[in-house]
């Protein structure tokens, strides 16, 4: 790449970052309970369209249900652009977010399972998928006292990331971008009897096959190869938004057992699956969960040295 394109991708990922700043910025001056459904209708009737989502999303509803009807299918698209919207502009709020979340309910077999690893200083890694609000539960655990690091797939714009990244830092705890750097990272913070939170409902090269609403699914299966190699309990936990758009049912589920990682796997797919079945629309459809991929065995990944 010569030294004039990187200047311009520089360039362009400056006005994109000033462009989304501002954005945010502006919807933050509106009350809350405006801001959160105004960010879900635009990215419902506008954005979703605009960049593809909404046609993406039918289209595996269509190849997972096609037994529903078109008009079902319309409904359940814009709910999936309208949580999108509604859950990035929260993540942005996260102090309001985190204060109304104070009446979240709590549900589930999970909590006693937290606690316990607390008090033996084991490490924990919750598992979730990209559903309701995943910030929703570390929220709650967090004002319950505990520290939640996480996971996450670096944006393509550096600026806008490193913005992004201090945001969820400042919300529940310290972040780490996946790659050999971060992962070893994440892991030694686990290994010090840290929790942390990780997303495996992404679209992965290898992995092990798993079925996902009814269809095979290459599933990474990083989460389960830590929890094995750190001995954490493994615990899935989902943000549930509930009818009136603004608040959530936090479900801290029971932890998986430790046995091999596409075992493991396999079962927090389910439980993720379980989720999708009862709330459709929350779950983000225009991932393409289905990509055909080779299959691996279920190797462990390395920590990285000095971890």
């Amino acid at each position: 790449m010569s030294e004039a394109q990187t200047d311009k991708g520089k360039f362009a990922d400056t006005v994109v970052d000033l462009a989304l700043r501002g954005i945010i910025s502006g919807l933050l001056r509106i009350p809350y309970e405006r801001r959160i459904p105004f960010m879900g209708t635009i990215v419902r009737r506008g954005i979703g369209p605009l960049a593809g989502y909404r046609r993406r999303a039918l289209r595996h509803l269509n190849e997972i249900w096609p037994e529903l009807s078109d008009q079902e299918r319309a409904r359940i698209a814009d709910g999936v652009l309208d949580n999108f919207g509604r859950t990035f502009i929260e993540n942005y709020s996260w102090r309001e977010f985190g204060s109304r979340l104070g009446t979240a309910t709590v549900t589930g077999d999970g909590l006693a399972a937290v606690a316990q690893a607390a008090e033996r200083n084991q490490p924990v890694l919750f598992v979730t998928g990209h559903f309701g609000n995943h910030e929703a539960p570390r929220q709650v655990l967090t004002a319950r006292g505990y520290k939640i690091g996480g996971l996450y797939r670096p944006m393509k714009n550096q600026k806008f990331n490193d913005h992004y990244a201090k945001t969820m830092t400042e919300m529940s705890g310290p972040v780490f971008a996946q790659g050999r750097k971060g992962t070893a990272g994440f892991a030694r913070y686990l290994r010090e009897g840290g929790m942390g939170t990780l997303l495996f409902d992404v679209a992965v090269p290898d992995g092990v096959e798993v079925d996902f609403l009814g269809k095979p699914t290459m599933t990474a299966t990083s989460a389960a190869d830590l929890a094995l190699r750190l001995n954490a309990v493994m615990i899935p936990y989902f943000g549930i938004r509930q009818p009136d758009g603004l608040s959530f049912e936090v479900a801290i589920e029971a932890p998986i057992a430790s046995t091999d990682p596409a075992t493991m796997m396999t079962e927090a797919t389910a439980r993720l699956a379980a989720r999708v079945r009862q709330n459709p629309e929350q779950w983000f459809w225009v991932h393409n969960r289905w990509k055909p991929q080779k299959a691996r065995s279920a190797a462990t990944i390395s920590p990285g040295p000095g971890s």
